[in-house]
């Protein structure tokens, strides 16, 4: 089955990235069966022209197995002077294909799937092969993101994207680190440098536990563009509650 899971997301680059939102979050690889969680996420864009766009997406989630996690959501997004309004529903399904540190990389594999408000726009299909690796404290992460339209009135291409973040795990509830995203362009065919969007900057983390197996965790981000297409700045935050 795993094996299969591999293969499709291969297979996924060579056929769908659209530009991260706002409320755009780093993917992790690993599943905690049984973990049931309420997520909130929000952020806003500010691009070159003061133009401001914001997002916030709310879902429900949890570790049906000890390899398999899934979560549905809405998202909703708005515009400066404008009020939010409903924007896509999305279906999260993510796989542990690697046991926690039994290799020297922990593998993941991301598979979702978006239905647009605007259904001219089709069915968003995105596949991510998701990577982790510990160093004492500090974990890092490197994905790889392909996304693509299906069904839609306009032809769609691949493109490609990708997300990174270093980690200084400090103590369960204050962790500290950078983080980045950005998309290339078409998987075979990137843009040029300039026109390519990149993004890095500071975050904080933590788990704050609340009695129990309830918590709260929080991920909270500032990344600045790194080029002309790219926001000038993002804010993002992320809020889960477990149980």
């Amino acid at each position: 089955m795993k094996k299969q899971l591999i293969a499709l997301a291969l297979a996924g680059f060579g056929a769908g990235i659209a530009h991260a939102g706002p409320a755009a979050s780093i993917y992790t690889p690993t599943v905690e069966y049984g973990e049931n969680e309420i997520e909130f996420k929000a952020g806003s864009h500010r691009d070159h022209s003061k133009e401001d766009e914001t997002a916030m997406v709310i879902g429900y989630g949890t570790g049906v197995t000890p390899w398999w996690f899934t979560e549905l959501s809405v998202e909703y997004e708005r515009e400066r002077g404008e009020r939010f309004k409903y924007e896509a529903f999305e279906w999260e399904n993510k796989f542990q294909l690697t046991e926690t540190g039994k290799y020297p990389v922990d593998l993941g594999l991301l598979v979702e799937i978006e239905r647009p408000r605007e259904h001219d726009e089709g069915w968003e299909l995105k596949l991510g092969l998701l990577t982790q690796k510990d160093f004492g404290k500090v974990q890092a992460n490197f994905n790889l993101l392909a996304e693509r339209h299906y069904d839609a009135e306009e032809k769609s291409d691949t493109e490609l994207g990708y997300q990174w973040q270093l980690k200084y795990r400090l103590m369960p509830t204050f962790e500290y680190g950078v983080q980045g995203m950005g998309e290339v362009g078409k998987w075979n065919d990137w843009a040029k440098s300039d026109e390519q969007e990149h993004m890095a900057g500071p975050a904080v983390f933590g788990k704050l536990p609340l009695g129990g197996h309830q918590a709260l965790k929080y991920d909270v981000g500032f990344l600045f563009g790194m080029t002309k297409d790219t926001p000038e700045h993002t804010l993002r935050m992320k809020l889960e509650y477990e149980f």
